[in-house]
Formats: C-alpha cells, structure tokens, sequence
C-alpha cells in the first residue's frame, strides 16, 4: 500500500493534499473501528464515565458536516441538526448515542465524506485564504485551509479515545 497525499485529479493541488487528510484520516477510523461489537461501540470505559465509540464516531461525524457547509458557505439545513446533532447536550457533554451499529454510524459518516469530496472539487486553492467563523457561537475565525486541516487533526485526536476504549474494553473481557 502507497501512502500519499495526493487529491482527486479535479482537485486544485492544496485542496486535494489538505482533502486527502482528511480522507486517510477516515479510512483510519475505519480500520481502528473495524470489528467492534456492538457493546463495544456503546462502551463507556471502566467507570462508564467517558464517551463511547459510538458517541465520538457521532461527534466527529457532526463538526465535519458543520465544516462542509461552513465551507460551501452556507448554513446547516435544520434537517441536518436534527439527523446528526447536536454537537453538545444540555449538560456541555456529547450526547449520549446506544444502540446505533458501526455499519450505521460508518455509512452516515461516508455519506458527510462524499459531501466534503463534492465541495473540495468546486473549490480553487486561492479559496482557501477564505474566512470562516465556528465554534459553538460562531465566536472564531479561520480560513477554509485551518478547517480543513482541523477536520483530520480532530478525528485522529478521538481516534486516540477510541483506542484508549478498545485496550480498556479488551483488559475488561480478559478479566470476566
């Protein structure tokens, strides 16, 4: 297997190398994911007191879908908010997601992926110098290039939590 970080050919050349971060980020996800059973996705770690796979796949999901339409500089459809968020409960925590397999939560997360592949290849890279606000208030700023990056650092930061529930959730069942 090569690895590179090379876009699609209808990419601009810095659209498609941030582009394929973010894209090899998430056939990572799916390779660290691949397998979980399903008390395993809705694990909660030793003291059920973190967030479950199933909960950061739903996370992760949701802040790339706010990155595309940030990106295509328009708002999130209503319709969107209601299918995959909110990005945060009433208590400032993740909602709480049980029940949901992999191949549900992996299909959803694809079909945001297709959407960031059709909006990468109609956007130049003298767009991405574009600024865009985010956050829970739309209180920052950043160009598309940050959001871009943004999108593959942060899914590979919960990868790390996904890992972490994978040793614990494995330690767990050797010890039953």
């Amino acid at each position: 297997m090569l690895f590179d970080l090379k876009g699609d050919s209808n990419m601009s050349p810095t659209v498609g190398i941030l582009y394929s971060t973010v894209k090899e980020n998430s056939q990572r996800l799916q390779l660290i994911t691949n397998g979980m059973s399903q008390e395993e996705i809705d694990y909660k770690g030793p003291n059920n007191n973190f967030n479950s796979t199933a909960q950061l796949i739903k996370h992760i999901m949701f802040v790339d879908l706010n990155w595309v339409y940030r990106i295509k500089g328009e708002p999130l459809p209503h319709s969107c908010k209601k299918q995959y968020g909110p990005i945060i409960d009433a208590n400032n925590k993740l909602p709480m997601v049980k029940g949901m397999t992999l191949n549900t939560l992996m299909s959803n997360y694809e079909g945001v992926l297709k959407m960031l592949k059709e909006t990468c290849t109609q956007l130049k890279d003298a767009d991405l110098d574009r600024v865009v606000t985010f956050g829970h208030e739309n209180e920052k700023q950043s160009t598309i290039r940050w959001g871009l990056w943004h999108m593959a650092d942060h899914n590979r930061y919960h990868q790390a939590h996904i890992i972490q529930l994978r040793k614990w959730y494995n330690d767990s069942s050797l010890s039953k």
